[in-house]
């Protein structure tokens, strides 16, 4: 199946995801239930009505997202680069001084598998990822996203000693910032006003250093036609010795870009789980 979505036209591609994540959104599924508490606490201040259809809009944008994933997959660098401009706060040239690193920090909004590939056809970049746990899908993916040049780390101690020798060398480093970690890595900070247990790995790999950090994310056009970045330049805020400060900042900047294009976002993902403790669990309704 992902091998014949790799071979639809993308326009097609993305019909289907979109009436995937629109049945999605008519049945009593579990990914719009998620979606609809999360919209509703991040957005309380807007009618029932505008909600609602960033809900179903949001969920269409997911099913474009699963399907279109094999197709970017098995896109040339070439047919990638034609496909949107290069983020302009990355520096294509890569005019940076000798050891500063270039951290580019994609929540999951828009397409975060173009971005990853589409950025990697211009420069090395060393990406976390987490396995897949079959392990025929997890060797595709791994050569897939490896096929412009970018390079993966597991989410190990192996795959961080990686990240630290691609700071070093003052390379371009990948970074999903919005996924909730062990709460032994994590604090947690304001996320749209609620509580969500947020990273610390960005601010500890920056501490002590002068490197630039980019977040942004490549919406996804209508139709097929291509995908287009929206970019904030990340402050000294975000490397704070105190890493709720630092976390605080990192929460900040995701919710700054997802304003930026709400139907773009994952809002399936429980990203108030787990909940500080003595605070009820908003999923569980």
């Amino acid at each position: 199946m992902l091998q014949l979505l790799a071979f639809l036209p993308l326009p097609l591609n993305h019909a289907l995801g979109g009436a995937l994540g629109w049945l999605a959104w008519l049945l009593p599924t579990r990914m719009a239930r998620i979606a609809r508490i999360n919209v509703e606490l991040c957005f309380p201040e807007q009618s029932r009505g505008w909600r609602r259809s960033v809900v179903r809009r949001s969920l269409m944008e997911m099913g474009k997202a699963l399907t279109e994933a094999p197709w970017l997959w098995r896109a040339s660098a070439e047919r990638l680069r034609s496909m949107g401009a290069y983020p302009a706060l990355c520096d294509p040239a890569g005019k940076r001084p000798e050891g500063q690193a270039l951290f580019l920090v994609t929540p999951h909004l828009g397409s975060w598998e173009f971005a990853g590939l589409h950025v990697a056809s211009y420069g090395p970049i060393t990406s976390l990822y987490s396995p897949s746990p079959i392990p025929a899908i997890d060797r595709w993916i791994r050569d897939a996203r490896a096929s412009t040049g970018g390079q993966l780390a597991p989410a190990t101690r192996e795959g961080l000693r990686r990240l630290r020798a691609a700071r070093d060398r003052g390379e371009m480093i990948g970074m999903l910032p919005d996924q909730s970690p062990r709460r032994a890595t994590g604090e947690f900070a304001p996320f749209f006003d609620h509580p969500a247990l947020t990273m610390t790995l960005l601010p500890r790999l920056l501490r002590g250093r002068d490197d630039r950090v980019t977040f942004a994310f490549a919406e996804r056009l209508p139709r097929g036609r291509g995908f287009r970045y929206h970019e904030l330049e990340a402050g000294p805020e975000i490397a704070d010795p105190d890493p709720r400060r630092a976390a605080a900042e990192i929460n900040r900047l995701v919710e700054a870009l997802v304003r930026q294009c709400p139907e773009q976002y994952n809002w399936v993902y429980k990203r108030f789980r787990p909940a500080p403790s003595g605070t009820p669990d908003p999923y569980r309704r």
